[in-house]
């Protein structure tokens, strides 16, 4: 009875959220512009705001003038004073959290999380749920349990100011009415090491009647594969009521495959695009790829043709929302009610719809291999490899793509590095299909291919578990680390290179 009880409520809830929510869909790019010049009369008596003229700002063109795309490294030195118990600089107030991830050139970052923020962190996850619901009008997932495969919710603390991972922070604030229903167990959440948690997360969950389970796909691959192993089972079998998984972090298609064979049958996926600084889009329509872009949500957008992006002109080509084109790869650029002001996040996008905004991860501005000016991005490999394993069945557990351009004989050539869960039984004509999808996708590459500058790719067929080692070998097995499937070295592929069968 209660169950039954819970889930009307949860309807009920759900289709008063989706009414609410036409406006943001309807309005966006008005919206996007109030938002961005009311962010700026906020902060206008911050430090950050008074050394680039909030005052002055009344329009878009004006902060653009006023406020270059900036990264890490620019914002730094603003994020040591608050670190130090600073106000007043890049916000108001004190962030209520930084949350901490791990960096490149910067070593670890603080970005901040504003009390006026964090409940969009929250909301953008519930937001996300109450259309699944209102979209199959079922709620029956609110009965089971639930769980989400996260970072420790254990926090340190900056003078004053808590810190620690983006998962482990949204841990404090799950909503009361999912507590009782959340797995893992606080101690088990706590855990640092991933192999044991995870061990110590199946032990949990095995006997329990899940529903909804939350995690990026590495790791949900990495969770079920440990359940078969005990139980023999797929996870449907296992787990009967599964009928949710929520995941985000990185492009689920090239983990489809893999993931629908460990299920056993079908299961609902939402996928989802959080991030330490902001919840920017998940999937509301289920029919078909693009994530609703979250337009009232804190967050100010802007988009720089990729092509831009490293340019010195980078600042005179940015777009806001209703300037952009579909179909077309957009560095992602963000300012929030946190006090990131044009801060470029790294992420690339592609709109494909306008009627509402929604769009595709399609890279990251760092992860790309243009050894020889070809600029190949992450979405055209994921889906020149989506092409090649749908005509020459195949599953891909992982993969990455490294230059070789100083190879022992021949010419240099892209060499991927992939572990495969089933080869294709013929190789050859896999990976020459590849090779051609590829080309299709990226007319740089095609042009080096015919011109005998590079040779074919090669595939270097990687043992079981190779990617698992190389994310432990760097402290980043777990939680919401990804392994950058693009490199423009050889790094990581050398590293791999240890594991070719």
């Amino acid at each position: 009875m209660l169950d039954f009880i819970k889930k009307n409520i949860a309807l009920i809830w759900a289709k008063k959220h989706i009414a609410k929510t036409k406006d943001f869909k309807t309005n966006a790019v008005k919206n996007q512009e109030d938002l961005l010049l009311s962010l700026v009369k906020t902060a206008e008596k911050t430090l950050f705001g008074r050394e680039h003229q909030f005052e002055m700002i009344k329009t878009i063109e004006d902060f653009r003038s006023n406020v270059p795309i900036a990264d890490y490294e620019d914002l730094k030195p603003y994020i040591e004073k608050i670190k130090k118990g600073q106000s007043k600089i890049l916000w108001p107030d004190l962030p209520e959290y930084f949350a901490k991830t791990s960096g490149t050139t910067s070593g670890a970052k603080y970005i901040p999380i504003s009390k006026e923020a964090m409940p969009y962190q929250i909301g953008g996850a519930q937001s996300a749920l109450f259309h699944y619901i209102a979209k199959k009008n079922n709620a029956d997932f609110v009965g089971g349990k639930m769980i989400f495969l996260q970072g420790s919710p254990e926090l340190q603390e900056i003078n004053g100011i808590k810190n620690g991972r983006l998962s482990g922070i949204v841990a404090h604030h799950i909503p009361n009415y999912l507590q009782k229903n959340r797995l893992p167990s606080w101690e088990t959440n706590c855990i640092e090491d991933w192999e044991t948690k995870i061990d110590k997360i199946v032990e949990e969950t095995e006997k329990e009647n899940m529903t909804l389970i939350s995690g990026i796909p590495p790791w949900l691959i990495m969770y079920f594969e440990k359940l078969i192993d005990r139980h023999g089972k797929k996870i449907t079998e296992i787990f009967p009521n599964l009928q949710l998984i929520i995941t985000g972090g990185v492009n689920y298609e090239p983990y489809r495959d893999k993931m629908n064979e460990l299920l056993g049958k079908p299961v609902d996926i939402v996928q989802t695009f959080p991030a330490s600084e902001g919840f920017f889009a998940f999937q509301d329509d289920y029919t078909k790829e693009g994530l609703l872009l979250l337009t009232n949500h804190g967050i100010f957008y802007e988009f720089v043709p990729l092509e831009h992006c490293d340019s010195a002109q980078c600042d005179s080509h940015r777009l806001t929302l209703g300037q952009i084109e579909l179909n077309k790869d957009y560095a992602l650029i963000l300012t929030t009610n946190s006090g990131l002001w044009a801060y470029s996040i790294g992420d690339v996008v592609r709109f494909i719809d306008k009627n509402p905004y929604r769009i595709m991860v399609s890279g990251r501005t760092k992860h790309f291999t243009s050894a020889f000016g070809e600029h190949v991005i992450a979405f055209e490999v994921e889906e020149a490899l989506k092409a090649t394993v749908e005509k020459f069945p195949a599953q891909i557990t992982e993969f990455h793509l490294a230059p070789q351009v100083n190879p022992a004989e021949g010419l240099p050539y892209h060499e991927w590095f992939v572990e495969f869960e089933k080869k294709p039984e013929n190789f050859e004509a896999f990976k020459s299909e590849l090779d051609l999808q590829l080309r299709k996708r990226n007319t740089y590459y095609d042009d080096l291919i015919s011109g005998n500058i590079l040779q074919p790719l090669v595939i270097t067929k990687l043992k079981k578990n190779a990617f698992q080692d190389y994310a432990k070998s760097e402290g980043k097995l777990g939680g919401q680390n990804k392994i950058p499937r693009l490199a423009n070295d050889r790094k990581i592929g050398d590293f791999l290179s240890g594991f070719r069968l």
